[in-house]
């Protein structure tokens, strides 16, 4: 079925790489053209690189190579002013906004909790929190405006829904929007405006392949690679896959954008190969 989101507009946090970029260009290649935004910048407590103006610059490529239009912003979603001029200002190009997808993340370093920093807390809490609440603080005003209904999905994580020791910042924020979204949920049902969690598993990624992941996951080997690291990661599956593409994730951000999912609400979908089934 093509053109499952016709006509729509989508915002999309951290459009730049990753899985923000592989949910813009799958919404796109189903009719929806793009506001984005993305950091482009380091993050001091982050041990791999950022995403970069180039990078987001590819993704505007790749989005316009398919017949879409793209309005895109160098934004912090921990900044409600950027992020809301924004949004405001892909709106008034594109003429609306119909779905909202609040992906914007950093990973955490893995400590003991008595020994997390409490700035690295608070800028993971920061970003991965408050950031998805501030993204859809300034679009729900757009979405209810706009008087057609409307789709909402947090970007959470397997570890969004089950424990995980030495993650603690990380699995608290996870947690976290899936009250964020159940409270939302109930709050915009009545403007038909829907409001979900996807929560993925090891995703292929320069957030999960990176030099400093990888020699976080062996540091019995000296140059490990993706592959030594999938040994470990494979762990968390269920199923027999150690990553999973960015694509898959989208598929599951696009069937909750679309008509399909027009009754689905308050909803935490894995996407995780079985990961939060594990016993």
């Amino acid at each position: 079925m093509a053109g499952r989101v016709e006509g729509k507009v989508a915002f999309i946090t951290g459009v730049a790489r990753g899985q923000g970029r592989a949910h813009a260009v799958r919404l796109a290649e189903e009719g929806a053209d793009i506001i984005g935004v993305d950091l482009c910048a380091g993050v001091d407590t982050v041990g791999y690189p950022m995403a970069t103006e180039e990078d987001l610059a590819e993704t505007v490529a790749l989005v316009e190579k398919l017949g879409r239009r793209i309005v895109t912003s160098v934004a912090d979603v921990r900044d409600e002013d950027g992020l809301r001029a924004a949004v405001d200002a892909g709106v008034a190009r594109l003429g609306r906004l119909d779905i909202v997808v609040a992906n914007a993340g950093i990973a955490g370093t893995a400590s003991p909790t008595e020994a997390l920093d409490q700035n690295a807390w608070r800028t993971l809490l920061d970003i991965n929190l408050t950031g998805c609440w501030l993204t859809a603080k300034v679009s729900i005003p757009h979405l209810v405006a706009g008087g057609r209904g409307g789709s909402i999905t947090f970007i959470s994580s397997m570890l969004g829904l089950k424990g995980q020791g030495w993650m603690a910042s990380y699995v608290s924020a996870k947690h976290g929007l899936v009250g964020l979204m159940r409270t939302l949920a109930n709050e915009l049902a009545e403007q038909m405006i829907r409001v979900n969690s996807v929560h993925p598993g090891n995703v292929r990624t320069p957030m999960v392949d990176n030099e400093h992941l990888r020699r976080m996951l062996r540091p019995d080997l000296p140059e490990p690679t993706i592959d030594d690291a999938a040994e470990v990661l494979g762990a968390f599956h269920l199923m027999p896959v150690p990553l999973i593409e960015a694509v898959d994730v989208a598929n599951a951000v696009l069937f909750l954008a679309s008509d399909e999912a027009r009754y689905i609400t308050g909803v935490a979908l894995p996407v995780d190969a079985g990961a939060t089934a594990k016993g």
